[in-house]
């Protein structure tokens, strides 16, 4: 049976198989589109993920692009927290990491090359951020048993999608899958252009036993 990507390759241009790595990744060069210094106005980082992230913290970007939260996180974190930030390719890797050097914040973030299929992480965290990001996942549930499997027991994920992207009943299929896997769901933060869940693990006899019910996305 074919992957998704060989059958991405397969039905694409040889134009577009070059510019995108597959059905479901952004390609670098788009990143530039949303990633200025304007959208401080529209996605304040503080202001998002200031509740969620201490100083001293261990806490994973997934899919950082050019670092615009990653390099927000490094600052929340402080100069004894760790950030890992991830991308599955190299010119976001090297692009954020020439930006983090640039702000003096590279000694406090670990950049990592990770596969569609693997983010390749084993220490523990305190927080994960998947902003715009789930969507594009070949694999959700997966992605969601990794993070679970590295996420504290008192950890938090913070899922955000783009409204333009991705419906609402998409969404709540996402937030439904987050549930059946071991995930606590509670209400995200107002985030503009966004639809957002927080997903605390749980772990044995709290694990759900039924569907969600209490959620509105």
């Amino acid at each position: 049976m074919s992957t998704p990507e060989e059958k991405y390759s397969k039905g694409k241009s040889p134009l577009r198989r070059a510019l995108f790595l597959g059905p479901h990744t952004c390609p670098w060069w788009f990143g530039y589109s949303f990633d200025n210094p304007l959208r401080r106005f529209v996605h304040d980082p503080v202001a998002i993920l200031g509740e969620f992230v201490a100083p001293g913290q261990t806490v994973v970007d997934i899919g950082c692009g050019l670092g615009y939260f990653s390099l927000a996180l490094a600052k929340l974190v402080g100069p004894s927290g760790r950030v890992v930030a991830l991308d599955v390719q190299p010119q976001m890797v090297r692009r954020a990491r020439s930006r983090a050097k640039c702000q003096g914040l590279a000694d406090r973030i670990d950049f990592h090359i990770c596969t569609p299929n693997r983010l390749g992480l084993t220490n523990p965290v305190d927080f994960v951020l998947a902003f715009w990001v789930v969507h594009e996942v070949a694999d959700p549930e997966g992605l969601l048993n990794e993070v679970s499997s590295f996420l504290r027991p008192h950890g938090r994920l913070l899922i955000a999608e783009p409204k333009g992207h991705v419906s609402a009943a998409r969404f709540a299929a996402t937030v439904e899958l987050a549930h059946s896997v071991g995930y606590h769901i509670s209400e995200g933060p107002l985030v503009r252009f966004s639809r957002t869940v927080v997903c605390s693990p749980l772990h044995g006899e709290d694990r759900p036993k039924g569907p969600i019910d209490d959620f509105t996305p």
